[in-house]
Formats: C-alpha cells, structure tokens, sequence
C-alpha cells in the first residue's frame, strides 16, 4: 500500500490530484468549524450530548451540525436533488430522452440538480432552523428576527453550495467523485467522537451498529 502510494506521488499529474483533493477537503474541515450567528454553544453541545439521531446526521457534515456551521446541511440537499431527478427521469419523458443524449443531456441534468438543490437547501435549513430554535441552540429565528434568519438561511445555503463546487472540482481536477470524497472526509472526521459519545450515552449499542453499518456502506 505505501509502495503504491509513494509510486503515486512520483507521477507528477497524479501527485497534483492527490494534493488537489487533500486541498479541497480542508477547505472542507475549515467550513466545519465557521459557526452561524446566534448560536448557543453550550446548549447545542448538551442537545448534541443526548440525541443520537443527532450525532448520526452529524456524521455526513463532518462536525458541521454538532458546530451548526455553515456547513451543518452537508451535502444532504445536492444528495435529494440528485434522486429527485433520477426518479424523474423515469417518469417525465423530456428528462428521459434528455438523459439519452450524451454529453450534453447529462451537463443540463446536472445544471437541473445544482438548481434543484437551491430550494431543498432552503428548506432543510428552515426545518433544522426552527427545531434548534425551539431547542434553545438559537437566540432568535424567524420574522421577529429577519436579518438574523435570512443570514442563516442565506449561510445554510451557501454552505451546501460551496460544498457541492468543492465536490465538482474534486471531481474535474482531483481522484474520484468529490461528494464521495466530502462524505466520506466527514465521517473520518467525525467517527471517533460519535462512537466514544455513543459508548458514553447508556450504552446504546444498537445505535453504535446503526453508525458502523452506515459508514461501511457510503465508504
């Protein structure tokens, strides 16, 4: 394994993706800890502490959730926009004889799914949103608050965007599918504390299972 690895970086365009997709992934761990406004630490962490559904969504945002960063949606929208569209391409025929064209059926289905995930973005982050709001994680959050909510909104979505770039780029000019990678560089990052806080937690065993058995099927 690390002949084969030295031998990589002997190659010098496989050298540059390599260290082309390393970069782009802390880029990635840095969004992670960008924190959005308003936001309770103290009282996220103790959610974080006794919820494991929780921690097992935190999972695929690298720490994003436990941290409510920018990041915190992952690139759970792009990920929905995407079957969204693969399942209707099975039923609306322009969208199947689309798929069928080659290149460029593909590069406007693509364009279809980054315009897809713009308001399932939104969404997600009003319902994640209101349930830390009513958990007491945010200050503030809705029309009693407007610039408040529209920075998180607006922050939410942002983030899912410049992550699915990043997953783009990753995978025009690095190794690999890059949302494979982004999901795959989250839970690496986040699998050891979600373990240990799930050992911790009335040893909730069958929720340590759920996270290996996930984590075995996206790596």
């Amino acid at each position: 394994m690390f002949t084969a690895l030295i031998d990589a970086f002997r190659t010098p365009d496989l050298r540059n993706k390599i260290l082309f997709t390393l970069g782009m992934l802390v880029v990635f761990r840095f969004l992670a800890h960008v924190p959005l406004p308003g936001v309770n630490q103290d009282q996220l962490q103790a959610l974080m502490q006794n919820n494991q559904l929780l921690n097992l969504l935190d999972l695929f945002s690298g720490g994003g959730l436990a941290r409510f960063s920018v990041v915190a949606l992952g690139v759970n929208p792009y990920i929905n926009a995407s079957i969204i569209m693969t399942l209707l391409q099975q039923t609306i025929p322009a969208l199947e004889r689309l798929s069928k064209e080659g290149e460029y059926g593909r590069n406007r289905i693509n364009q279809y799914t980054r315009i897809l995930t713009v308001p399932l973005a939104l969404l997600q982050g009003i319902g994640v949103a209101v349930f830390m709001q009513r958990s007491g994680v945010l200050n503030a959050f809705g029309p009693g608050d407007l610039g408040l909510t529209l920075s998180i909104l607006g922050s939410l979505t942002a983030g899912t965007l410049i992550l699915m770039w990043l997953g783009e780029l990753i995978s025009e000019r690095g190794i690999g599918n890059g949302i494979s990678f982004i999901i795959f560089a989250g839970i690496v990052g986040r699998l050891p504390n979600t373990v240990q806080q799930t050992l911790e937690v009335q040893q909730n065993y069958i929720a340590l299972a759920s996270i290996a058995i996930i984590s075995v099927l996206v790596i």
